[in-house]
């Protein structure tokens, strides 16, 4: 019996050696990369006439509104994530284990829905407005409350949801800074508060900048919120002109100017990496945390309770409380078809999201050339592009490919084929793909990143191909990573509005649809029995990271 020896196999990407997976992962990157590219395309296409309607009335409100928007959600979020992190971290008080990852729960809480729960508390009807009237006994124009539906209530909703990326990613950085460094400043006489400015906060300033980069990419994504509150933005704009004007391809122009604001906070979130640098010490794995007594213990508790209230447990208990109210007559089976739509197509589009992912990461590290390495970042940028755009991106390629065919079948055999693509559940899963897939990809490099390149080297000395190499080495030992993928991408497809909106196929609906037309409809109590569904489903990846937090605390 003869043994192989290594050198009798080739090696991917050796000399006269075809590898398979080099070409298919190209191949891959283009097609996921498909829809931007497309979107991007658009603007070398002629202008139509209606650019110059939308230059006479609304395209500067489009542009001031989403660049005010952006500023007052990086504003809110960079004020509540670096707080948040700066307690749970680096201070002591009572609760502060719990809320190191009860912070954390307004992320499964999607922005639109918040939205719809703050409306039906605080508007004129609402509770809150009805219970000044009768206690004071105002009337209409007695008094004076700020409106909900408005561009400071679109950014006070977004920044309640989505200063956790800012928490995370900071927490992490004030965990990692050596405490030496800190003790020192404490040493040299400064305070607590002039540690944290002058020490503390300059050493995370990468890690903010990225946090704040994630919450304004899905600021720029967010369509359910600002079109709820009436707010003119790019996410809306591109909706008003597909429907409202039936101009497609002024519409994916729009969305590629959408495209120029994700791109710049691309590059910033991309620089601020660059300047990340991990330091491992003694010192740092001991951190000595600020003990807080008396006022300023309750101070942190109060803060701490007070973003989790109005990030969570209010919108959370106002939906619990319409469901109590209504769930006799909303539970019927339509819910129940609505729960079957939405877990269905969850778990095909995060099933297809990772076998992509299983296909880019592992052709990556058979060989980790730029070609591969270029091409797998390039598939991972759906998830920075709005769901709006890809979307539109999506449908332009499938309907023209669509009436080819038709065309083909007319001429061919006098038959007319009709939309076999855009319009189908196919379409949807595919911008699912294009808009989720980084998420998975990130999970599965990670667990990847964790296997010794020795294990693929031995398992190739005994014979084994680079596929048999995956099956029998690697899946196994990605387990964990690949459920953790699977999680995080069927919740986000579940909680997924603008790119459900524009694809679904005639009379489809899911759990976010059906919440956003009732929603709509001014239906809010209806709307919170799929909206607390959503949530309540949300909640598990938050469970995931909060065992990572619960870790490191």
């Amino acid at each position: 019996m003869e043994i192989a020896t290594p050198a009798t196999f080739a090696t991917p990407g050796a000399a006269g050696a075809f590898n398979p997976w080099r070409p298919t992962l190209v191949l891959v990157a283009v097609i996921i990369s498909l829809p931007v590219l497309v979107i991007v395309a658009s603007l070398f296409q002629p202008f139509s006439p209606a650019w110059a309607h939308l230059l006479d009335t609304v395209l500067a409100d489009y542009v001031v509104n989403s660049l005010l928007l952006m500023l007052g959600v990086g504003i809110g979020t960079f004020v509540l994530g670096v707080a948040a992190a700066w307690l749970t971290t680096l201070c002591e008080f009572p609760g502060r284990r719990f809320f190191s990852w009860a912070l954390l729960l307004p992320m499964a809480m999607p922005a639109y829905i918040i939205a719809y729960t703050y409306t039906g508390l605080l508007d004129f009807s609402g509770p809150l407005q009805s219970g000044l009237r009768d206690t004071f006994n105002w009337r209409y124009g007695d008094y004076y409350f700020p409106e909900i539906r408005s561009l400071g209530g679109a950014i006070c909703m977004l920044s309640l949801v989505l200063y956790p990326y800012v928490y995370l990613l900071v927490r992490v950085a004030f965990l990692e800074q050596s405490t030496a460094v800190l003790e020192a400043s404490r040493s040299l006489g400064k305070t607590a508060t002039q540690t944290f400015f002058q020490v503390a906060l300059p050493m995370a300033r990468p890690a903010i900048v990225a946090g704040v980069s994630l919450a304004l990419m899905e600021t720029l994504a967010d369509y359910g919120t600002v079109d709820y509150f009436g707010v003119s933005v790019f996410t809306t704009g591109i909706f008003r002109t597909w429907y409202g004007l039936g101009e497609l391809g002024t519409a994916a122009q729009l969305a590629a100017f959408l495209l120029v604001f994700v791109f710049v906070l691309i590059v910033l979130e991309r620089w601020s990496r660059r300047r990340l640098r991990f330091h491992s010490s003694a010192a740092s794995r001991h951190l000595s945390r600020i003990p807080l007594r008396g006022t300023s213990a309750a101070a942190a508790f109060g803060v701490a309770t007070i973003m989790l209230a109005l990030g969570f447990a209010i919108p959370a208990g106002q939906l619990a409380l319409w469901t109590a109210g209504n769930w006799q007559h909303n539970l019927d089976l339509d819910f129940l078809q609505l729960v079957v739509n939405s877990f269905g197509l969850a778990a095909v589009a995060a099933l297809c999201c990772l076998g992509v992912a299983l296909l880019l990461g592992y052709g990556k590290r058979l060989k980790p050339a730029p070609l591969e390495v270029s091409a797998v970042r390039v598939s991972a940028m759906g998830y920075a592009v709005p769901g709006t755009v890809i979307a539109v991106g999506v449908l332009i390629p499938f309907a023209w490919l669509d009436n080819r065919i038709d065309d083909l079948a007319r001429d061919w055999f006098g038959v007319s084929t009709g939309l076999l693509l855009s319009g189908t559940l196919l379409a949807l899963v595919f911008a699912y793909v294009v808009r989720f897939l980084s998420v998975s990809l990130q999970a599965v490099e990670s667990g990847l990143a964790r296997i010794r390149p020795s294990l693929d080297e031995s398992a190739r000395s005994l014979g084994q191909s680079p596929a048999g190499v995956l099956r029998r080495i690697h899946l196994p030992m990605l387990r964990g990573s690949l459920l953790t993928a699977l999680l995080l991408v069927f919740v986000d497809v579940l909680k997924e509005l603008p790119t459900t909106l524009i694809l679904r196929p005639f009379n489809f609906n899911t759990l976010a649809v059906r919440t956003y037309e009732l929603a709509s409809d001014e239906r809010l109590a209806d709307a919170a029995l799929p909206a607390l569904a959503i949530v309540i489903i949300g909640l598990l990846p938050v469970i995931v990271m909060t065992r990572t937090i619960g870790r490191r605390s």
